[in-house]
């Protein structure tokens, strides 16, 4: 099985199947490429998801595309965001098509609501191992917590920032090099670090001053534009990005067809960012299809174009054991970020009464306990919700 061939069958898979949001595709791919596939460490995968959350963008799907680019270049992560989106894309377009009925079937509801459960189990499992390599040491155990709690009780997007920097700080000042136990490995004095990605991100910049400053143009243009600009300012997960596509399709759209396409993102798997195909398609309703591609391409493009752009440096000064500190503090911070987002809203949507907690806890046992494979689980859970909806 060739790289690409391997890689569009693995996100492909996945976006089928990861319902719950950014911390459970983040579940989802830790368990996946770090545990099953062993594609890249658990440090390597921190360092990535550590990336992904002080760039602006789609937090998991950054997290794909750079997993992908880490197996096979370029064409590795442009596969792995294809596979990973397309299941979500094509939903979100049947979804414009046939209306919502299909979203609102018990059948449908039920798969979702046994694969929220899932979510739940993934994201559990994640958080588990990734504190085990990241939150050995007591400080770092403590600044996860806090940082969880922080972001549970001021869920805003710049508080997620903050909290990243001054666990960098931290970092630096607690991080004893001599106790990392081998997790970040000493820069070879004789490897020249690597730099900026220049090119992608002079590119990302240009796109983002044109989007700003062009007015007028086709209707294709202006779509493009507004979507562009609304991926490059979002920081905190899909969520964050409803009052920029808000404000951007308010003079062609109703509030009531604008919260129908967000309805419908969230009855899909995937990335909440496809919720741009929707808007694009009735947006550009006489040429939906193209309208839903170009507006689902310009949303994502600006956080790809910063990933390729940072990760080569990023890489390189995971390495370096004068920083290694500051991304041991804010490693510990995702965890933290991860504690945070598996409260809520992963175990808010996902736990309504004491059968779904009595569920989800069986589902950590035999993820954990008995290493069940997950696409069993995918399958169980599924079929569960559909038993449990049809009762009720």
């Amino acid at each position: 099985m060739t790289s690409l061939v391997e890689i569009f069958i693995r996100f492909f898979t996945l976006g089928c199947t990861s319902f719950g949001g950014p911390a459970a595709h983040i579940g989802y791919f830790q368990q996946a490429f770090v545990q099953q596939h062993k594609w890249l460490s658990q440090q390597e995968f921190g360092n990535v998801v550590a990336l992904s959350q002080f760039l602006p963008g789609p937090g998991s799907s950054q997290v794909g595309f750079a997993i992908g680019c880490h197996r096979a270049g370029i064409m590795g992560g442009i596969t792995a965001f294809t596979a990973f989106t397309l299941p979500s894309v094509a939903l979100m377009l049947l979804l414009y098509f046939v209306g919502l009925e299909f979203a609102s079937s018990q059948t449908f509801i039920g798969v979702v609501t046994g694969l929220k459960l899932l979510a739940v189990v993934v994201v559990a499992d994640a958080i588990a191992t990734m504190a085990k390599s990241f939150c050995q040491k007591l400080w770092q155990q403590v600044l996860a917590v806090i940082t969880a709690c922080v972001l549970i009780f001021t869920p805003l997007p710049a508080m997620q920032i903050v909290l990243l920097m001054c666990a960098a700080v931290i970092g630096r000042v607690c991080f004893n090099a001599s106790g990392t136990n081998g997790l970040i490995p000493a820069l070879d004095e004789s490897e020249k670090p690597r730099t900026l990605n220049w090119p992608m991100f002079v590119l990302f910049a240009l796109l983002l001053i044109a989007g700003v400053l062009i007015t007028g143009g086709s209707a294709i243009v202006q779509l493009i534009k507004d979507f562009y600009v609304a991926g490059s300012l979002v920081f905190g997960g899909g969520h964050v990005v409803l009052p920029l596509l808000q404000q951007a399709v308010a003079d062609t759209l109703s509030q009531s067809e604008f919260l129908v396409g967000y309805a419908a993102a969230q009855a899909v798997p995937g990335p909440m960012f496809t919720l741009a195909t929707y808007l694009g398609a009735s947006i550009l309703h006489n040429a939906p299809v193209l309208g839903a591609i170009a507006a689902t391409l310009a949303i994502f493009l600006p956080g790809f174009l910063l990933v390729s752009a940072f990760q080569p440096v990023w890489q390189s000064y995971a390495s370096n054991s004068k920083i290694a500190g500051a991304l041991a503090g804010v490693n510990a911070a995702v965890v933290g970020l991860l504690l945070a987002a598996f409260y809520q809203p992963v175990l808010v949507s996902a736990i309504s009464g004491w059968l779904d907690g009595v569920i989800a806890l069986i589902g950590i046992w035999l993820l954990r306990g008995l290493k069940v494979p997950v696409l069993v689980l995918v399958a169980s859970f599924a079929g569960l919700g559909v038993f449990l909806a049809q009762l009720s």
